[in-house]
């Protein structure tokens, strides 16, 4: 079996989901219009070998006895000027199953093989069309299932996230040029080349950006996969009917009757734009059910993975002093939204809570606009947001050298043990990038969940 990376071959592969009017094929390498010419008959005289990148040419495909398969639309893609890097074409034909699949079967007749899953971007990326990182990022955009997170990966992809390692690796370069230019004059005492104070104010910088890096993921893993909000509280205060509202529709069943809800229940939504997951969770309480004591253990759980906790609670449904506490400890480093149910029922209102009234949408709204703008305003807090764990793994690996960079220039340790560090953490960056990974495997195992076609 052929190494990824030692391929050579034009390949192709359906880029369209099934079922629709229209479909297309992508091919892709060197022979690509070697291979395609023998079946596409062009309007007019001029060869498509001959033609210019960019140019769209209508034809037919014909198999070896010159039946026609389908009237299609070539589109041509020269070297550079292609998404691979290399010489590309798409052909856009009718979105039968049966012509698709023909198509292929008389491409790879003629030289083409079918593409793996990821393989076109990967060869953009081998071919210096894209770093790494703006290559997985293609998969989180064709992913992306809320604007915040498409918004997320079209900044990834368009080098944003790229340009700022850039920076990093620039200044670490300058620090790394000067320690080891200094270690090739060590003879010559009354030569300094490195500030050990400039240094250490610079190598601080860089610790500081990296760690807003690192820090910006739990935004943008939430982001990405849909920002997980856990609705606790005691039985009876509503919360299966204030899932059912944000969700408007009877997702959870709702009963008078205390614990009801004994496992969690999850589903999703968009809010102005952003993902969210909401979990509602079984009833906290004194009980002696063993399965109901299971589910409130599991609301628990849910508080702890939660990145929003909705506390709801009502005039005739409270928490226990003991049991008030424990949420709030579990609360601890996250958004806490504190609500009184049942608003509309005569009864004191409880400190610190807004008032909602889940059954008839009062304060629906307005909670909703609260939760949009918590996340805004977390995604404001940062011009790039993280949402790849292989990113945020390299970076903390940079972070860890970089602080040992950090000690070593305050402990005055000779220059031989701060470039080593140096050196590990410019081997981290690059990692993100793709710019010391040659392995295979490694490539294989980031394009493997790929599209095929992509």
């Amino acid at each position: 079996m052929k190494h990824i990376l030692d391929s050579q071959d034009t390949i192709c592969a359906i880029a369209t989901a099934p079922g629709g009017a229209l479909g297309i094929i992508r091919i892709s390498g060197a022979e690509t219009f070697q291979c395609l010419a023998p079946i596409f008959k062009p309007l007019g005289k001029k060869p498509l070998t001959e033609r210019g990148s960019h140019q769209v040419v209508f034809g037919h495909i014909i198999d070896d006895q010159g039946v026609v398969v389908d009237e299609v639309l070539v589109t041509i893609f020269r070297g550079s000027h292609s998404y691979t890097g290399e010489d590309s074409a798409e052909v856009s034909c009718h979105g039968s199953q049966y012509i698709l699949h023909r198509v292929l079967e008389l491409l790879m007749q003629h030289g083409c093989r079918m593409a793996r899953p990821g393989e076109y971007t990967q060869r953009a990326f081998l071919n210096g069309r894209m770093d790494l990182s703006q290559a997985e990022a293609v998969a989180d955009l064709i992913a992306s299932q809320s604007a915040a997170s498409h918004r997320i990966a079209m900044s990834q992809m368009r080098g944003d996230f790229s340009k700022e390692l850039s920076r990093l690796r620039d200044e670490l370069l300058h620090i790394t040029s000067l320690m080891e230019l200094e270690l090739d004059f060590g003879d010559h005492e009354e030569l300094e080349f490195a500030d050990r104070t400039e240094l250490k104010l610079l190598s601080e910088s860089i610790i500081n950006t990296i760690s807003k890096l690192v820090n910006s993921f739990h935004t943008g893993n939430s982001i990405k996969n849909g920002v997980p909000v856990a609705i606790v509280g005691p039985t009876n205060a509503g919360k299966s009917t204030l899932l059912n509202a944000l969700l408007h529709e009877e997702r959870a069943i709702v009963s008078s009757i205390q614990g009801t809800t004994r496992d969690t229940i999850e589903d999703t939504i968009t809010l102005g734009g952003i993902l969210f997951r909401f979990i509602d969770t079984a009833g906290i309480r004194e009980t002696q059910d063993e399965i109901e004591n299971l589910g409130i253990e599991r609301s628990y759980q849910m508080i702890d993975r939660a990145d929003i906790v909705l506390l709801i609670t009502a005039p005739d449904a409270q928490l226990t002093p003991q049991e008030l506490e424990q949420v709030l400890q579990r609360c601890e480093g996250k958004t806490l939204i504190q609500l009184q149910n049942k608003s509309d029922m005569e009864a004191s209102e409880i400190t610190g809570s807004q008032p909602i009234s889940a059954k008839n949408g009062i304060g629906i709204p307005e909670l909703e606009q609260q939760l949009t703008d918590i996340m805004n305003s977390r995604m404001n807090q940062s011009e790039i947001l993280l949402t790849n764990a292989r990113h945020v793994e390299a970076l903390n690996n940079a972070l860890y050298a970089m602080n040992r960079v950090k000690e070593g220039l305050e402990m005055n340790l000779s220059g031989d043990f701060v470039s080593q560090d140096l050196r590990e953490a410019l081997l981290y960056l690059s990692e993100v990038t793709g710019g010391q990974i040659s392995s295979d495997e490694v490539l294989g195992n980031i394009f493997k969940n790929f599209c095929i076609g992509k």
